[in-house]
């Protein structure tokens, strides 16, 4: 089945904070999750190479193999992913290529 992520950065008025709206979509339903990023884990997860949308893409492609879209917490903050999945920073450069 194939899965579409859509991103879109808000301005939260915090200059260290991303605040981003993510739609992930399906053929049968869409889930929708409020996703914030520090600029400092953004750049660190992105080696400097990629962007926080990119960055932000590929936790989501590491979360929709571990879980449903369902099950995707509604709003959190990408930092608390490595709470559930320890092996999440390790991994995600593999979703970054």
């Amino acid at each position: 089945m194939t899965i579409a992520i859509d991103i879109a950065r808000r301005d939260n008025g915090a200059p260290n904070t991303l605040t981003f709206d993510v739609l992930v979509r399906d053929a049968a339903s869409k889930s929708r999750h409020r996703v914030t990023m520090s600029r400092v884990l953004a750049e660190r997860l992105g080696g400097g190479v990629s962007s926080a949308e990119q960055c932000l893409d590929a936790a989501f492609r590491f979360l929709l193999e571990r879980e449903p879209k369902e099950q995707i917490l509604g709003q959190f903050d990408v930092s608390v992913i490595s709470l559930y999945f320890p092996e999440f920073e390790r991994e995600l450069p593999k979703y970054l290529a």
